[in-house]
């Protein structure tokens, strides 16, 4: 279950610390893409990227959950 986690005496949602684990993920995955020209291939790049990003955010979650 994801909860709160203390960081610096604040509460933080954990799906916020996700997401900061996410960015570097998703920078290193379009870092690749982009040269290879695979955003050249879809119909609509951004799209692309977005579900990139929500499929590396949810796979994470589900490797690191309990």
């Amino acid at each position: 279950m994801l909860r709160e986690i203390a960081l610096f005496g604040a509460g933080v949602p954990s799906l916020l610390l996700y997401f900061l684990a996410t960015v570097p993920l998703f920078l290193a995955a379009d870092h690749v893409a982009t040269p290879l020209g695979l955003y050249r291939l879809v119909w609509h790049p951004p799209l692309v990227r977005l579900a990139l990003f929500v499929c590396l955010f949810s796979g994470l979650i589900l490797v690191t959950r309990p």
